[in-house]
């Protein structure tokens, strides 16, 4: 970066949710419980899939991966929230700005590319059963997983080389509790209006298109073991379900934030909370309450126990 193009700002602001105290007590302690609870829910399905031999299949493992990558989520940016409830001015330097929009993009592609992999484990398994233990080996499994982080960290990459040059000389106010590329976006020294609509319509067409192909894959996978088998298809629907929950908690606030924005800061401060606090706790949640193997594994642990 040349010394006409660096930045003068060494820290950035965060305005946070809001700014009354008491209401800042009360989010601590809402958002405190939140964390705890999902650092323990996604940290229990990885000890689950990894310890018990009933799930050792590539379903489980990449279960598991995206419960890690749901840990990382939640740990980037809810712990600065948290302890940021108690202070009256909440910064955040130049270099851990860039750190957070780098590790958001690396965590959030690689969750997009994670769902996709999870759908092609469910249409093998549903729609070529005899195949399946051919075409989702555990060296393919371990491949697709190697590449859903190259994937995201050669997205976020992208993104960051692009922000980190901008020109930041000017204001320094970021009204969220983290930093996301629009909010600092609008902060650089130029006219970034056509920047900050490409880079948006980069990031939400990628969400958009991947969440259409989902719902399609899914909705192929039930209508041919419908044809087949209504038996076959209620199972199917039963596991398929879990999956789609979690595609359109996922994708829904990601969607709004970056391919129709509202511009209206409450609605984009709930989403950005449910995207990063509450998708990380219902992803667990939900699969481990509509799944009965994951249930009877811990049941056998609180026996043994």
């Amino acid at each position: 970066m040349d010394k006409g193009n660096q930045s003068f700002i060494s820290e950035f602001v965060l305005l946070g949710l809001c700014h009354s105290w008491i209401m800042q007590v009360l989010l601590l302690l809402i958002f405190l419980m939140l964390y705890i609870t999902i650092i323990f829910g996604n940290i229990v399905i990885v000890i689950l899939i990894i310890t018990d031999l009933h799930l050792h299949s590539p379903m489980y493992f990449l279960l598991a991966n995206l419960s890690v990558v749901d840990l990382l989520l939640s740990s980037i940016t809810t712990p600065k929230m948290i302890t940021d409830f108690l202070r009256d001015i909440k910064t955040i330097s130049f270099g851990g700005c860039m750190c957070q929009i780098l590790l958001v993009h690396l965590a959030g592609k690689s969750e997009i590319v994670l769902l996709v992999m999870m759908a092609y484990d469910r249409y093998v398994a549903i729609c070529k059963p005899l195949h399946f233990s051919t075409i989702m080996s555990l060296q393919k499994c371990i491949g697709l997983v190697v590449a859903t982080w190259t994937i995201g960290f050669l997205y976020a990459i992208s993104q960051m080389v692009v922000i980190v040059q901008l020109p930041f000389c000017g204001p320094r106010e970021i009204d969220s509790f983290f930093c996301d590329i629009p909010l600092v976006i609008k902060l650089a020294c130029m006219d970034s209006y056509t920047l900050g609509i490409l880079m948006n319509n980069d990031t939400g067409v990628i969400a958009m298109t991947s969440f259409i192909l989902l719902l399609i894959s899914y909705t192929y996978i039930l209508l041919t073991v419908w044809q087949s088998s209504k038996i076959g298809a209620s199972k199917a629907l039963s596991t398929c379900s879990a999956h789609i929950t979690v595609v359109v908690l996922f994708f829904g606030p990601s969607i709004f934030i970056y391919v129709w924005p509202l511009s209206i800061t409450w609605v984009d401060k709930f989403l950005a909370v449910f995207y990063s606090v509450l998708t990380p706790l219902l992803n667990p949640s939900v699969y481990t309450l509509r799944n009965k193997e994951i249930k009877n594994v811990m049941k056998r642990f609180r026996t043994t126990t």
